[in-house]
């Protein structure tokens, strides 16, 4: 069974109280696709999806990265 990430919890944390600068920055360093998949899901779940629009873009754009071929972040 995977271990489950605190980094998607941490970063939500971070949008919660409303320091969307650290959570963007967060976001672009994330350490996998599933990372933040699991962040974007925690946001639907919370159904405040929309709310940050710069970090939902951000989100997207770091997904759509992370998914190209050759470019990873080693662990």
């Amino acid at each position: 069974m995977a271990k489950t990430s605190e980094w998607p919890g941490k970063v939500f944390a971070l949008l919660k109280v409303g320091n969307t600068a650290a959570a963007i920055a967060q976001i672009k360093v994330a350490p996998s696709v599933r990372d933040l998949k699991q962040l974007q899901a925690a946001i639907a779940a919370a159904k405040v999806t929309g709310r940050w629009r710069d970090v939902d873009v951000a989100i997207e754009e770091n997904l759509a990265l992370l998914s190209a071929p050759r470019l990873h972040r080693s662990p």
